[in-house]
């Protein structure tokens, strides 16, 4: 599975959201100034393509609903994000952001404690 572009990823978190959605529906969750009907429509076409959503015809038109969900591809997606860039190691990812100062001693006990009772 390809990672989505930017763009394919702002149509997904809207269609996410609202779990199912004719192009001008998602059109209209965007902020101002808002992409071109004929620019969300195309991104649609292409995540239909890729198998991220498919639709439902009323007539001539579709409503389009998400075929992953939100959790499966952020699974997936940081799978693959921590293989690419640490080699697998979630470890060597907290002890990037720690090094950053991006994620303070507390947060981390906070994550542990969290995963702790995941596993219990």
């Amino acid at each position: 599975m390809k990672p989505l572009t930017q763009a394919e990823e702002d149509v997904m978190q809207i269609l996410w959201r609202l779990e199912k959605a004719f192009v001008k529906e998602i059109v209209g969750e965007f902020p101002e100034p808002r992409p071109a009907y004929n620019t969300v429509s195309t991104i649609v076409r292409i995540l239909e393509k890729k198998k991220f959503i498919d639709f439902e015809a009323f007539g001539k038109s579709h409503r389009y609903f998400p075929t992953m969900n939100k959790d499966e591809y952020s699974k997936k997606y940081l799978n693959r994000f921590v293989d690419k860039y640490f080699s697998g190691s979630y470890e060597q990812l907290v002890s990037f952001f720690t090094k950053e100062e991006k994620m303070s001693v507390t947060d981390l006990e906070e994550l542990l404690n969290e995963l702790k009772n995941q596993k219990s």
